[in-house]
């Protein structure tokens, strides 16, 4: 952990310099154009993402300025929001805009971007499903289901072999179709080879209603992700919730009136920074917290990957995890509460030192936690952000399909952009 020992004030840089005009550009153009109000001595500025519902909360009380922003608590520096209050005080001051004329700002805004190979790209998405079966298939095939010594004997057809049963489940899910309307995308696939027969719809559902299926589902995603060990030492880590077909209901009284909430499951993953591999993940109820899931899932990727450093949010803040990160030779990259001082010693003292001196540095580590979060919405985009399945254990299995439908597809995807050629058989 060499870059502990970082512990050396410098000077303001350029690149901190080039962030704060555009914090200060950035500033100007929500003066221009959203409507910000005061309230109990707050200045209620609308979020850029999501201005209909959530508002930022700016107070100038005792010539102090801040902010509620996850940017002004994580730096401690003017965000774009305090910058923005600044200049409607500035226009409040001088209403006959001679001096600062905000409304008729022209904001031009310059980002970093990154060259796509298009043609990579094209090639990965067209050939996606074909691609998709193949790998599938060959990550089934092998799988035996271990026979239990005390079950009895069972009359009528013979259960389905879990090579079949697997390829079935996972491929429905890849479908995003009904189990009924999937069925002829298993008549396509016995077809081609890929399975020996068509098996009813029925038993489909049943293979995600097994409990046993929970392990084999998620050794699945481990042996999808280690082709890419060579290419990832970077991770991060976060949550995500998949609503089920389940509701609790209760009766209110008050109001003489039926409500109901509805369910889901929690979904803990880390995945590779750099090409979003799910490398290790836990299925939790929705009431599972966020810190006590890091160390299992730093465990599981240190197995096949070299981990390099960790980054995660501030749920993750904990002396625990960041000794768990350490343990295998890794530096976290985990956000700091606002109350935080770092009196618990350790790998989190360390840390939180090296955040004060060396606050940009920290932070161009730990914004690769942003990657994470593109993970998640790249799963729910294409498979769906809730699950058809009507219980509990289902559901955790059919959230695993989604992930291991994810890991295949990022195979497919450095196979034209990498160059990497995936060996999935057991």
């Amino acid at each position: 952990m060499e870059q502990l020992n970082m512990f050396n004030g410098e000077p303001i840089t350029d690149g901190i310099t080039a962030g704060v005009e555009e914090r200060k550009m950035r500033g100007m153009e929500i003066a221009a154009q959203a409507r910000i109000e005061r309230q109990d001595g707050f200045y209620l500025v609308p979020s850029v993402t999501n201005p209909r519902q959530t508002r930022y909360k700016v107070s100038h009380a005792g010539g102090r300025q801040t902010c509620n922003c996850p940017d002004h608590e994580t730096r401690g520096c003017k965000c774009k929001h305090i910058y923005a209050v600044e200049y409607v005080i500035r226009r409040e001051q001088h209403s006959d805009g001679s001096t600062t004329v905000v409304e008729s700002l022209t904001v031009t805004e310059t980002r970093k971007t990154y060259a796509q190979d298009w043609p990579a790209y094209n090639q990965a998405q067209t050939n996606e499903k074909r691609h998709f079966l193949a790998l599938l298939a060959e990550l089934c095939d092998g799988l035996e289901e271990q026979p239990d010594p005390n079950e009895k004997p069972r009359r009528g057809r013979p259960p389905l072999p879990l090579s079949e049963a697997v390829f079935g489940a996972v491929f429905k899910t890849y479908s995003v179709l009904s189990a009924r309307r999937f069925e002829c995308d298993l008549a396509d696939a016995q077809e081609k080879g890929y399975i020996s027969k068509v098996p009813h719809f029925n038993a489909v559902l049943r293979t995600l209603d097994k409990p046993e299926m929970f392990n084999v589902l998620t050794k699945l995603i481990e042996r999808t992700a280690a082709p890419l060990q060579s290419v990832e030492t970077k991770f991060a880590v976060d949550s995500t919730g998949f609503s089920f077909s389940r509701f609790v209901r209760w009766y209110d009284i008050k109001y003489n009136r039926f409500t109901s909430e509805k369910q889901w499951v929690k979904a803990h993953l880390m995945c590779g920074v750099k090409t979003n591999v799910v490398t290790a993940v836990e299925i939790h109820g929705k009431d599972a917290g966020d810190a006590l899931q890091l160390p299992p899932l730093v465990e599981s990727t240190a197995k096949r990957f070299d981990v390099k450093e960790v980054s995660a949010d501030k749920g993750y803040s904990s002396r625990a995890c960041h000794e768990a990160i350490a343990k295998i030779g890794a530096t976290p990259y985990i956000a700091f509460k606002a109350w935080t001082t770092g009196g618990v010693g350790g790998v989190f003292k360390k840390m939180f030192h090296y955040f004060q001196f060396n606050r940009e540095d920290f932070l161009n580590h730990y914004h690769n936690r942003s990657n994470v979060e593109s993970t998640m919405m790249m799963i729910k985009t294409k498979f769906g952000d809730s699950v058809r399945s009507k219980t509990e254990v289902a559901a955790k299995n059919e959230v695993l399909c989604k992930v291991l439908c994810h890991n295949i597809c990022c195979l497919i995807h450095a196979m034209y952009e990498l160059g990497i050629h995936p060996m999935l058989a057991k």
